[in-house]
């Protein structure tokens, strides 16, 4: 009992205690608030590439394509693990207005709306067409030309606030798409007015994913006009083919299956024609899939993580030199003590007490700080906006909106017991010194 009396009495009566307990609160609630933020950002960003990849895609880097992948389509839908798919032809382009000679160069995606949106969440994207996204490419202005959906950056502007500024709807403006068409062995069709392809859609929506790099820069056509365009006909070819998985289906389990599948069916076309087509063609997971996009904000956050790893770990020379100075003023108290009795590790339990109650107290102090300051923090942000136009975040650069502030119990709990393991940490060495010390020596008349 006199262990814990002794530790709460170092900590209560010793003011360079509170030193250490704040420490501990500021190191905690710092990291509370980093951890919490990058891990809400990460997070939102691997779940719109898992939206806007679907979970597994077969497909290669090749802008010819492959072939025969009505076959196989119809195989996957045959089995009990695939709940939907979509073929996808992905190309680039140069898109301008009717008339005009201004071309912009862009990325275009050919899809099947229904298809595409029953395997991804492109349907949840579109502005116009959320409630019907098989209608995407649909339009009143001209019902003779095919619809095309626009990234919402292509088109708008975010203002500072994160916000579009969107109009009532399509408004029936018509862009001439260009494409470059290739033959299944990379080369250009021929010479003249064959090595572009020419075709007229009509604007019918816009699509906004969250994903800069695909709002910015991608836009959707029909899956048939972008096949004739890319010159991927004689026989039909895509790029890749996204995969859903039925529910209760592992992200792993499926696509290992999808794998056997697709080696099946590549032993089935070899005899084939264009059966070298298939020889490049992967299966990935999406997180393999958009690894490009991915990896950098997950090597930030490890980067983060280990930043204030380094900033915890000055948490325990805090808790050491706090622990050392009161022990150098306590050498009567641990000579009386071993001389009635206490052992070394008496000892050491009375000194690691101390730092267990510091690292209970301030972790306590630097959780219950985090949780507050999170809990408020897009509107400190708002009013630091309001009153000196500082955000945490450009909104007209990044497709950020509030601030993520959901605490993660598993990230409390690990930054509570590493707190508490730092001051545990910091104290051992000089409570292993206290506990060596002899009773002879710090009760000697000149010592006290």
């Amino acid at each position: 009992m006199y262990k814990i009396t002794l530790a709460i009495k170092y900590l209560l009566k010793r003011r360079i205690t509170y030193f250490a307990v704040l420490a501990v609160a500021l190191c905690v609630f710092i990291v509370l608030v980093v951890m919490t933020v990058m891990a809400g950002l990460v997070g939102d960003f691997k779940e719109k590439n898992h939206l806007f990849a679907g979970d597994c895609v077969v497909g290669t880097e090749s802008l010819v394509g492959f072939a025969y992948y009505e076959d196989f389509v119809r195989r996957l839908e045959e089995t009990d693990y695939v709940e939907a798919v979509s073929p996808t032809v992905k190309s680039y382009a140069l898109i301008g207005l009717k008339g005009s000679d201004r071309r912009v160069g862009v990325e275009i995606m050919g899809v099947d709306p229904a298809m595409h949106s029953r395997t991804t969440g492109f349907g949840n994207t579109l502005l116009n067409h959320e409630t019907a996204p098989s209608k995407a490419f649909e339009q009143e202005h001209d019902p003779n030309l095919p619809g095309i959906v626009f990234g919402i950056d292509l088109l708008d502007e975010r203002d500072v606030h994160g916000h579009y500024s969107h109009g009532a709807g399509p408004n029936g403006t018509s862009y001439s798409v260009s494409c470059f068409p290739l033959t299944p062995r990379g080369a250009a069709p021929g010479s003249g007015a064959g090595m572009v392809k020419t075709k007229t859609f009509c604007y019918s929506d816009k699509s906004q994913s969250g994903l800069a790099r695909v709002d910015g820069a991608l836009a959707y056509v029909p899956l048939e006009w972008a096949q004739i365009l890319c010159g991927m006909t004689d026989p039909n070819r895509v790029n890749a083919i996204h995969i859903k998985f039925r529910q209760g289906v592992g992200l792993k389990e499926g696509c290992q299956k999808v794998a056997s599948a697709w080696e099946g069916f590549k032993q089935d076309k070899a005899g084939e024609g264009m059966a070298y087509l298939l020889d490049p063609v992967t299966v990935r997971n999406w997180k393999d899939y958009r690894r490009s996009s991915i990896a950098p904000m997950e090597k930030e956050q490890t980067l983060m993580s280990v930043m204030f790893g380094f900033v915890g770990i000055t948490t325990v020379f805090i808790v050491f030199v706090v622990s050392y100075m009161i022990i150098s003023h306590k050498t009567k108290d641990i000579g009386i003590l071993k001389s009635i009795g206490a052992s070394n590790w008496d000892i050491i339990q009375l000194f690691s007490g101390f730092g267990f109650l510091v690292g209970l107290l301030g972790s306590s102090i630097g959780l219950l700080a985090g949780w507050l300051f999170l809990a408020k923090i897009n509107e400190i942000e708002g009013w630091l906006f309001d009153h000196f136009m500082w955000q945490l975040w450009d909104r007209t650069i990044y497709a950020i909106g509030d601030i993520p502030n959901r605490i993660e119990p598993e990230v409390v709990i690990t930054i509570f017991v590493s707190a508490i393991f730092a001051c545990l940490a910091g104290v051992l060495v000089p409570s292993w010194q206290a506990a060596r010390q002899k009773p002879v020596e710090t009760l000697q008349v000149n010592q006290l």
